[in-house]
């Protein structure tokens, strides 16, 4: 071997050693070329679909386990966007959204299709589901998820193998901070945002003396939501009285909720999703919470993360409780009302916000693909960082280009006491400013990492 050859070797081993400091999988498929990442239109990457005439999407949502009805949703949200991308159908937000390069004819003149998988509401079949949407059906594109434990495993497992996440329904801190990814983005906010949301209605109504009792579902979602709840309240006055973890799925919450009745608690938090919170806040009904009086108090719930599914699956006991949603079919701007008018005439019944984000991320991928001239990741990646836009449900909004966070105005949110219909659950209390929920993109660490192709 030449001496030029043995110092080329030695070169390539220092430079996958510092890769391999930075979590890049030695399996992705890496191309070391110069200028690879100024955005060559022509440099290989994974799935990279040529001169086929179609893109396929990955769909990876549950379609089992304790967040399914929320992943039902999703599905069809996601099937309505892949129409309108077609050019099929009354277009729905694509009427709306600006600014938008969309031209109704797929992506950049390639149809779009789309796989399923499901999630099963755990991070380990996600990751199976999607590894094989990437390597044996060839998607482009992954979306979904109803977990932020999911979102987290996925969008980990898409930074190594070079394959843009578009996250569903996933409200943990950690998503985009400790987590953060360069193939990820999320459009739906979260726990500090429902927190600072949260704050100042829970102190007009239910003043600053009052004892919290924390019920805490026990993954990454519900830890920040946790830990971004007690902030908020306790900046008010109020006392953290306990807070207990309990497991997804748990389904009997009654074994939780009966140390809560001698307490000295005056306030239950619910830090519980999908059909974790029907049964968690069924079950303190059934116990008799909501009738009590303690420390001269009425005694109150307040559930932080909502969404007009729980509110369906909770009937009766959602009515008056407090808490905060990512968007509401309700609203009355025209991206809203024109994907509630899509989808009702589709589905014959409102989305959720589960739906809303989904259907949202579908288009803004395939905008920014469109946008960009291509479908090369590291382009694309750069079209979504900074993306400014409005006319999609939650008035103007960026996705910040340093941490993949979208930031928008968020709902505060109350169980309607007098529903007009089975639909019309929550009451919109309050459309909380972007500029109230805002904080550094340092603040919850993390690293996006490199670009992977």
């Amino acid at each position: 071997m030449s001496t030029k050859d043995k110092s080329k070797d030695e070169s390539r081993r220092d430079f996958l050693k510092a890769t391999a400091a930075t979590g890049i999988a030695a399996s992705s498929p890496m191309f070391f070329v110069k200028d690879a990442y100024a955005g060559s239109h022509n440099m290989p990457f994974r799935n990279n679909p040529g001169s086929a005439k179609s893109v396929k999407f990955g769909f990876n949502v549950p379609q089992s386990g304790a967040y399914a009805d929320e992943g039902a949703d999703e599905l069809r949200a996601y099937k309505l966007a892949v129409k309108h991308l077609n050019g099929e159908g009354d277009g729905g937000m694509m009427n709306t959204m600006k600014p938008m390069s969309l031209k109704g004819n797929g992506i950049l003149g390639k149809k779009v299709e789309y796989v399923t998988g499901d999630t099963q509401t755990k991070s380990d079949a996600a990751r199976a589901s999607a590894k094989r949407m990437i390597e044996k059906d060839g998607v482009l594109m992954i979306t979904g998820g109803s977990s932020s434990g999911v979102a987290v495993a996925v969008q980990g497992l898409c930074q190594e193998m070079g394959v843009i996440f578009m996250a569903g329904l996933t409200h943990s801190n950690d998503t985009t901070g400790k987590d953060k990814r360069r193939y990820g983005f999320r459009h739906f906010f979260n726990a500090y945002m429902s927190g600072r949301a949260l704050g100042p209605v829970l102190k007009k109504e239910m003043g600053t003396d009052r004892k919290a009792y924390h019920l805490t579902a026990d993954y990454t979602w519900g830890w920040t939501q946790e830990e971004s709840i007690k902030n908020t309240t306790e900046e008010l006055g109020w006392q953290t009285t306990a807070a207990v973890k309990t497991p997804v799925g748990a389904g009997d919450f009654s074994q939780y909720i009966t140390p809560i009745l001698n307490s000295g608690a005056d306030v239950l938090i619910l830090n519980h999703y999908g059909k974790d919170m029907i049964n968690s806040l069924t079950q303190a009904v059934q116990f008799g919470l909501r009738d009590k009086q303690v420390n001269g108090k009425q005694f109150e719930i307040v559930v932080p993360l909502f969404s007009r599914l729980m509110a369906q699956g909770a009937g009766d006991n959602i009515k008056g409780i407090l808490g905060t949603t990512n968007w509401n079919w309700s609203l009355k701007d025209k991206g809203s009302q024109a994907f509630v008018k899509s989808f009702g005439a589709e589905y014959g019944f409102p989305p959720s916000q589960a739906a809303h984000t989904c259907y949202v991320q579908a288009l803004l991928y395939a905008n920014a693909c469109e946008q960009a001239g291509t479908f090369y990741p590291p382009q694309v990646i750069k079209a979504l960082e900074g993306f400014n836009f409005d006319g999609m449900g939650n008035g103007p909004t960026e996705y910040r280009a340093e941490d993949h966070q979208c930031f928008k105005d968020v709902l505060v949110v109350r169980g309607n006491q007098n529903p007009s219909s089975q639909f019309d659950l929550l009451e919109i209390v309050q459309e909380v400013p972007r500029s109230q929920v805002e904080y550094p993109a340092s603040m919850f660490g993390g690293e996006l990492g490199p670009y992977v192709v």
